[in-house]
């Protein structure tokens, strides 16, 4: 942090402000509660039903060098009165954020107390293969009882995320998701937050319904559970998503939403992390704004824009940078037309300024943030010109497969899929299809980052863009390339879990790796 004066904040029912130039992680910082219902228990918004059960309380910022943290149930308070049960990391939601610098050894002690197994995957990190957290594929799911340590070197900077990929449709539905920041000793902020945005459902419904006791007869790496999955009223072009009707910034909705603390010529960090199922619209009032990285991935030259909608999908990341230069309150909100949308807003608050100098204006039409024109050209990895060992083509649909809505790459279903069988050194270029009428499709390769070289045809005009996970809407084409440098067995999947539990998932499978993990047959894995 260049010794300077930090403030660090990380929201969520409490606000922790760090002013040595050091993270304090013994006690402080706040996100607090956070996402969904628990999907195998009848619903319920009253405090009389969770009683028997604590309340999520506010999430620190801990140092991810040595850490343990633990699953088990709780309830959260999303909003005055509405209290809705969740499993969670260390009893808060978001789960504590994880903060290490450059070159540190990051030692996670995953401990359950929940009644079902669970895992930990490093979203968007370049982790070995055996930390991947992918149960039946690189460890069995942790047990009721048992504990795991995940030890990986922090190699990357960046803003990254954490999340159960045990039944991950259901597990990251219920809550078991948070942070992991990944520091660059070059940056310096006086403000730091971070923002992770979801969704979750207030009434009766759920989006996926599964049997409360998982079998051993779950789904494996062989196979995925399709017929416990119903979807909540189906439609040919895709899956109706309005059961998800309470929208939330770190667990919280509305009024309770902290306020975002700021002084004027205070730097401005915000690292928004889109934990949900559905894109969400971002627009910052009162300022202009740079976008500075996407999926932890720095941008070239970005340059200084304003009143434009950052549209950030599930499993994205995107950082953005300001100066505090307009006292007053203002709103950093969701852009939508209906009654959801209004309950994602945080304020940004200057200290010292009692102005109420804004007001939402989240029906009106904006332009969108152009990823692909932004910032300015300079030397990357990959063209659309060169050679590559591999060129696979992704056709992704939304089909029905004997009276099943399924999600589909090529026509298949995993396990069905075909792999995409690569060497170490393997340059790969992959061009996604998004067939599906009405659904976007958010594709997450793992342990491995991706260029983006064109969308629809055209090359990409402004900065390189590394990403790890890339919307692709309804009737959009997109060309990507990697490079096959993380040995192991990984999985590539639409981060739409409800998705990619019902088919969209394939694998990246190193044939020159030996992977010597071996399922324990007796534990009920489940990496979807």
């Amino acid at each position: 942090m260049k010794g300077m004066l930090l403030k660090s904040i990380v929201v969520a029912g409490a606000v922790a402000i760090i002013t040595t130039g050091c993270l304090n992680v013994g006690n402080h910082n706040a996100m607090e509660g956070m996402d969904r219902y628990n999907m195998n228990s009848s619903p319920s918004n009253s405090v009389s039903d969770t009683q028997s059960v604590k309340l999520a309380s506010a999430m620190p910022v801990v140092d991810g060098k040595e850490y343990t943290i633990t699953a088990q149930e709780s309830n959260l308070e999303v909003s005055k009165g509405k209290i809705l049960p969740v499993w969670t990391f260390n009893n808060s939601i978001p789960g504590p954020q994880i903060r290490v610098k450059v070159g540190d050894t990051v030692r996670i002690h995953l401990k359950n107390e929940l009644k079902e197994p669970v895992s930990i995957h490093w979203h968007g990190y370049p982790v070995p293969n055996d930390m991947d957290g992918i149960p039946g594929v690189t460890q069995d799911a942790v047990v009721p009882g048992k504990t795991f340590t995940y030890e990986f070197k922090a190699t990357v900077p960046g803003t990254y995320w954490y999340h159960s990929h045990q039944d991950s449709v259901n597990q990251v539905d219920k809550g078991l998701y948070g942070s992991l920041i990944v520091e660059d000793p070059n940056d310096g902020y006086d403000r730091d937050y971070t923002l992770m945005l979801d969704e979750w459902m207030s009434s009766g419904g759920t989006g996926m319904s599964q049997d409360a006791g998982h079998s051993g007869d779950m789904m494996n790496r062989g196979g995925i559970d399709h017929g416990n999955m119903h979807m909540g009223q189906m439609v040919m072009g895709g899956h109706d998503m309005s059961m998800y009707d309470l929208y939330t910034m770190n667990g919280k909705s509305g009024d309770a939403i902290e306020k975002l603390a700021v002084k004027e010529g205070d730097k401005v960090r915000l690292r928004l992390i889109n934990a949900g199922y559905i894109v969400h619209q971002m627009h910052l009032h009162g300022h202009e704004f740079k976008v500075i990285s996407t999926d932890g991935q720095p941008l070239s030259n970005p340059a200084v824009i304003k009143d434009q909608v950052l549209s950030v999908a599930p499993g994205e990341r995107y950082d953005i940078e300001f100066t505090a230069d307009n006292p007053g309150s203002w709103l950093l909100e969701e852009h939508g037309y209906d009654q959801r949308s209004e309950n994602m807003k945080a304020v940004i608050q200057y200290e010292d300024s009692d102005v109420q100098s804004d007001s939402s204006d989240r029906s009106e039409q904006l332009p969108q943030f152009n990823l692909a024109q932004y910032g300015k050209l300079s030397e990357s990895q990959f063209s659309l010109t060169q050679s590559f060992e591999q060129e696979v083509l992704m056709n992704l649909n939304t089909e029905m497969k004997n009276g099943e809505m399924v999600y589909t790459i090529n026509g298949k279903v995993f396990p069905e899929t075909e792999k995409i069988k690569v060497k170490k050194g393997d340059q790969v270029k992959v061009t996604f299809v998004n067939q599906s009428k009405t659904d976007d499709h958010p594709m997450h390769l793992h342990g491995h980052f991706f260029q983006v070289l064109s969308k629809n045809g055209e090359p990409l005009q402004g900065s390189p863009v590394m990403k790890d996970t890339l919307n692709v809407k309804p009737g959009e084409e997109y060309v990507i390339a990697f490079e096959a440098d993380n040995p192991g067995d990984w999985m590539f999947h639409c981060h739409d879990l409800h998705h990619a539990s019902s088919g969209m998932v394939t694998d990246v499978k190193y044939t020159d790796y030996k992977n010597d993990y071996m399922p324990d047959p007796n534990v009920a894995n489940k990496p979807e």
